[in-house]
C-alpha cells in the first residue's frame, strides 16, 4: 500500500482502502469523519526509525497504526481492539 501526500505535506488516505481495515463502507466512514468520530495522529521517526513516520487512525475501539517509509510505502501495519487490551498494573 502506497500513502500519497498533499501540497501541504499531509498524508492522504484512500478512503475505500481505510474503510475496509475498520469494516466499514467508504461512506459510513466518510460521515463518522464529519461527526468527529475518527482521529488520527502523525509521529516521525527517530534514531533507527529516522526517515520513517507512524501513522494512526482511530474509529470507535478500533485503531489502524501503520509505518510508512521516505517512500511512502507502508513497511508494516497493525490494528488493534482497545477493548481487548489489558492495562498493565
Amino acid at each position: 500500500m502506497k500513502v500519497e501526500r498533499d501540497a501541504a505535506g499531509d498524508f492522504l488516505l484512500d478512503p475505500a482502502l481505510l474503510a475496509e481495515k475498520f469494516a466499514l463502507d467508504a461512506e459510513d466512514l466518510r460521515r463518522r469523519l464529519r461527526l468527529g468520530l475518527v482521529t488520527s495522529k502523525v509521529e516521525a521517526g527517530m534514531g533507527d526509525d529516522e526517515g520513517r513516520q507512524r501513522l494512526t487512525v482511530r474509529c470507535g475501539n478500533l485503531m489502524w497504526r501503520a509505518v510508512v517509509d521516505a517512500s511512502r510505502t507502508v513497511v508494516s501495519e497493525e490494528m488493534l481492539d482497545l477493548d481487548q487490551l489489558e492495562v498493565g498494573s
